[in-house]
């Protein structure tokens, strides 16, 4: 059943395909070398030594040339361009899931599309299909207790949100298909019991009354929102962290048994049930486990950061009001990306340091949005990433934090032909996006300027004014869709004028659709 509720309908030659594809292994020889990333939607970075990974939406990349250069492994092996929503490493063994949208009943529906695994690095990789299951409802034995358990039979909403692997087992979170484990790599699966939302624990040996479903419905099945499952933290082999929407669970046994922290049932409790991100932070003898705490159906939980040093027995919570992502750390310093920045703490969380605009001096470059989806710290260069591009800072008492940034975007190089120039996206809506006006300067250029215009040719926005730009370089210069009045422009198409001091001026075009 889907998270809908509908039922799904197994189909016999389904079943077959999904039965090869299991058996089947891809090998990758060689990833698509650029200098260039591949997307500049950006929402996993993981760092291990030399090499930092990034989950796009249009596959897996890395570099292990701090940016001079990208591999890509989209379109090779295993991988397409679908989008990765998940990347874990642990040794030499690396996951990484990848989803994508199914339109039905005319809306777009997220689907999980596979778990690619590499025993090597990367080097070569496998494939397995998102779990699903037969038929409608069935049962799980936990200890002497027989819990029924949805049968999730559809890829639809069925999405792996995050990874986390422990010696022979790796763990994935989904909203409809809840948390499963396996131990053959990906050959076979298990849905892992939690405890449902009336109980703070489960152990084999209670005597339990409750099912194993993300939702309810014409099944009959009792739904719980602790079976809704979005992160997973392994602090070791027998210590697991898992997030859902019903709070934080705890397990020192390797997933057998769980203790479950919520909005509702500490006196130092997290700020909201909704759990979307879980990372430890180690720093000497000291552990702090800190989570994304998200607002879920509580009226008094609010959005913000919540961490514990002690197992999760007692909670602090810091930025209130802030959607987190995720976390990275440098020795004793914690770094939250949020919708607002990246924040940064040296003294765990007592106070913060925001990212101001995310800006290259360099390439002139800039972050138009805010949000940040994830970090990673390799030595004092602190990674991040969004909806903007992958950028990174130094963070050492000779470059404070966020005094400079190296900013990575791709677009489509025009070097080879310095008379075009286009924008993009085309229709844009200013109302959520900016327009990218991009171009090639050649020498003898040194300065730019670009006006904007009506369908008329009535003057609008004058964008740059005899702004430096060194030669031998493609720009992207920014407009947010307002006038020289501060006030925003209607629906319909605008030209620019692109004027370098000594070549012809180029003109193009914009259509502005909100």
């Amino acid at each position: 059943m889907n998270a809908t509720g509908k039922i799904g309908l197994p189909l016999l030659m389904f079943t077959f395909s999904m039965h090869a594809q299991l058996l089947k292994t891809y090998h990758l020889n060689v990833p698509v070398q650029s200098n260039l990333p591949k997307s500049n939607s950006v929402t996993d970075v993981l760092v291990r030594r030399d090499t930092i990974w990034f989950g796009t939406d249009k596959g897996l990349s890395n570099t292990i040339t701090n940016g001079s250069a990208w591999n890509h492994f989209a379109s090779t092996g295993t991988f397409d361009e679908k989008s990765i929503t998940a990347v874990a490493m642990n040794d030499e063994i690396l996951w990484a899931a990848t989803a994508y949208s199914t339109k039905q009943d005319g809306e777009s529906l997220p689907t999980g599309d596979k778990l690619h695994y590499s025993t090597d690095r990367g080097q070569t990789w496998s494939a397995v299909p998102q779990p699903v299951d037969a038929g409608t409802v069935d049962t799980i034995q936990y200890g002497a207790n027989k819990i029924a358990a949805l049968a999730v039979t559809t890829a639809v909403n069925n999405v792996a949100y995050d990874i986390a692997l422990t010696r022979n087992t790796v763990w994935i979170t989904s909203f409809a298909g809840m948390l499963r484990k396996s131990t053959n790599r990906g050959q076979t699966w298990q849905r892992v019991v939690l405890p449902p939302d009336n109980r703070n624990s489960i152990k084999p040996s209670d005597t339990l009354d409750f099912d194993l479903a993300p939702t309810g419905g014409r099944l009959g099945l009792r739904g719980n929102l602790n079976h809704r499952v979005f992160s997973v933290f392994a602090s070791d082999d027998s210590t697991l962290w898992v997030g859902t929407a019903g709070g934080i669970n705890k397990s020192t046994d390797g997933g057998l048994s769980w203790q479950k922290f919520s909005h509702q049932n500490q006196l130092n409790a997290i700020t909201g049930n909704f759990v979307v991100a879980l990372s430890e932070q180690r720093w000497g003898v000291r552990r702090i486990i800190w989570s994304a705490t998200v607002n879920a159906e509580g009226s008094d939980e609010v959005r913000g950061v919540s961490f514990s040093e002690d197992g999760g027995q007692n909670w602090k919570t810091t930025l209130l009001g802030e959607f987190a992502h995720n976390f990275a750390f440098k020795d004793s310093i914690v770094y939250a990306a949020t919708d607002n920045g990246l924040f940064r703490s040296s003294d765990f969380g007592l106070s913060w340091l925001r990212t101001g605009t995310i800006y290259d001096d360099k390439n002139f470059h800039r972050f138009a949005s805010a949000a940040v989806y994830a970090a990673g710290a390799k030595g004092d260069t602190i990674w991040v990433s969004g909806p903007e591009g992958i950028a990174f800072t130094i963070d050492k008492p000779t470059l404070p934090f966020g005094t400079s940034w190296s900013i990575f975007r791709t677009y489509e190089t025009i070097f080879a032909n310095p008379a075009k120039t286009y924008s993009f996206p085309l229709p844009f809506s200013p109302d959520d996006e900016v327009v990218r006006i991009h171009y090639a300067l050649t020498p003898p250029s040194t300065t730019v300027t670009i006006r904007i215009f009506d369908f008329a040719m009535q003057p609008v926005k004058t964008l740059l004014q005899n702004a430096p730009r060194l030669p031998g370089r493609e720009y992207d210069e920014i407009w947010d869709g307002k006038d020289d009045f501060g006030r925003r422009v209607s629906n319909g198409i605008f030209f620019y004028r692109l004027e370098d001091g000594a070549s012809e001026a180029l003109w193009g075009k914009i259509f502005v659709l909100q």
